[in-house]
Parts: structure tokens; sequence; C-alpha cells
């Protein structure tokens, strides 16, 4: 096998991580699918796939997870037996964007109310411990003239280093009858010392003050 540069594999490896990503994202949109981890080996890869639904991932006797993986060889070219598909299942689901964005698409869909839709997703996010949720749905929402909406609550950075920690963002497109709405789901996730619900590392502004020691005369 021919070396390739590190820039190249760079790319190559975010081309195939993005292309594998829509894949299953459009595969198993249904099933709560959350995102994907790719882990190579130094002749296998591992594909974990995070959803809400890992049953519904799995299928009956893990037939579609099998289907799924025959896929992924023979689009990637991967050799036989070199690549491996895991399920695992998300243990918040109110600090998933992903599965935040798709529920609010489905109730969208349904012909729910946007501002009482994008309400009850920021509720059941809050509820779920997250530090900050922001809705923005954009499109032709009641009139012919497109607007966007923009539903907040709790704390929410910006900027700096920790957004790429700290805040997790997800983007549907609902295909509605008057035209194509636009949801983009942001929820800022809680500091978590064991690192499940969220980043273990705490933000850069957060200051703790220590209790004076006694120091015996």
């Amino acid at each position: 096998m021919a070396q390739i540069s590190k820039r190249r594999k760079a790319v190559c490896d975010g081309v195939f991580y993005a292309e594998l990503n829509e894949l299953l994202n459009r595969e198993l949109a249904e099933n709560g699918y959350a995102g994907v981890e790719v882990r190579k080996a130094a002749s296998k890869v591992e594909i974990v796939i995070r959803a809400t639904r890992t049953q519904d991932v799995l299928g009956d006797k893990g037939r579609r997870i099998r289907e799924l993986q025959t896929v992924i060889q023979k689009r990637f070219r991967f050799e036989e037996g070199t690549v491996t598909l895991f399920a695992e299942r998300i243990a918040v689901r109110g600090l998933c964007a992903q599965a935040q964005a798709e529920s609010l698409k489905y109730k969208l869909l349904g012909g729910l109310a946007v501002r009482r839709a994008c309400y009850g997703v920021l509720r059941y996010v809050m509820e779920s411990g997250a530090k900050g949720c922001e809705v923005i749905v954009s499109g032709k929402l009641r009139a012919q003239r497109a607007k966007a909406m923009k539903f907040r609550e709790g704390y929410m950075i910006k900027s700096g280093d920790a957004v790429n920690d700290y805040i997790e963002h997800a983007v549907r497109h609902v295909l509605m009858r008057q035209g194509v709405l636009g949801v983009k789901v942001s929820i800022m996730l809680p500091q978590d010392p064991t690192g499940k619900n969220g980043p273990k590392k705490p933000l850069a502004d957060v200051v703790k003050v220590l209790e004076q020691k006694r120091v015996a005369a």
C-alpha cells in the first residue's frame, strides 16, 4: 500500500466520516440516530452508531445492522471482515441535539403549531439537565413571507474553544406543504466529572473558591 501524506489522510478521513454520517442519518433517522464514532485499529475499523432506540438499529436478530455493515463494506471498498458495526444507546435523550431535532421535525409534520412544538422541546431539554437550549425555525411559517423564529432558555455560550466541547448542534429540513422549513437545535451540555452526560473539563470562567486552611499557632 502506497504511503499518503498526513494532510491527504486527514482529508480522506473527513470525507469518509461525512459520507458515513449522512448515510446513517438518512437510513436511521426514525430510529433516534444521534451520531457515529469511527475507531481505527491496525487491521480493523470499528463503527459505533449512537442512537436512542438501539433495538430498532440492530433489527430482528441483528439483521439490520448486518445489512448496514455489508452496504458500508461495499461502498467504501473495505476488505471482507475488516469492518464491524456496533450500536450504543444514548443515556439521556434530552441532551442529544440530533434526537430533539428529529422529534421537532415529526411534530411539525404532524401539524402541531410551531410555537407549541418548540416550547415542548425546550422544556424537555431543560428538564433533562441541560444548561441551555436554543431552537431556530425558519421558512414559511404562516404567511407567504418567510421568517425565522428563535426560542431560547438557560445559558448558552457562542464563542471560544469551550463551544467544541459544550455545544451540540443539529439541523433538519422539514418538507411542509407550503415549502421547506429549516430547524436548528443547539444544546449546552452540563459539566459532568464522569464524562457521561457532558464534558469533564470545566468552563474557563468558572471560579472555585477554596476554603482557607487553618494553621495551628
